[in-house]
């Protein structure tokens, strides 16, 4: 079997790292993946769908440091479903990406001043022993 997603996008709001009860970062952010097209009367339309993501570890903790609302990224991961009761009390299921791998896509200029683009893999975390949402992070 095989559950992988790759998506390029644009950060929709900067990570927030958190911590679980037993000490395991993480951090989530919403990531906007457009596509261009035109239909059949010739007219150019943008779709733009939008993803939940989840880093554990090592990663949170780049993605925190690194990202920033608007930052280009190619994320890699897997889809995971994880319920939780939303705050009228109603039971709700997220559908999230849990990333395994980033790539910073914004060029440097973007954000430091310098030429080039930025890169940070994320090898540490194909780890698939990874926690799989605790209950405690809503």
């Amino acid at each position: 079997m095989l559950n992988k997603i790759m998506l390029i996008g644009n950060l929709g709001r900067d990570p927030e790292l958190q911590v679980t009860s037993d000490g395991t970062p993480f951090t989530r952010f919403s990531l906007a993946v457009s596509r261009n097209y035109t239909t059949s009367s010739g007219e150019k339309r943008e779709e733009t769908e939008w993803f939940n993501i989840v880093a554990w570890r090592q990663l949170a903790e780049r993605c925190e440091r690194y990202l920033h609302k608007g930052s280009k990224i190619y994320i890699e991961g897997r889809v995971t479903q994880r319920k939780y009761t939303d705050k009228n009390g109603l039971e709700r299921i997220s559908v999230d990406v849990n990333a395994t791998d980033m790539e910073m896509l914004t060029p440097k200029s973007a954000s430091s001043g310098s030429e080039g683009y930025s890169a940070v893999g994320a090898g540490d975390n194909n780890d698939p022993f990874l926690p799989d949402y605790p209950d405690d992070i809503s």
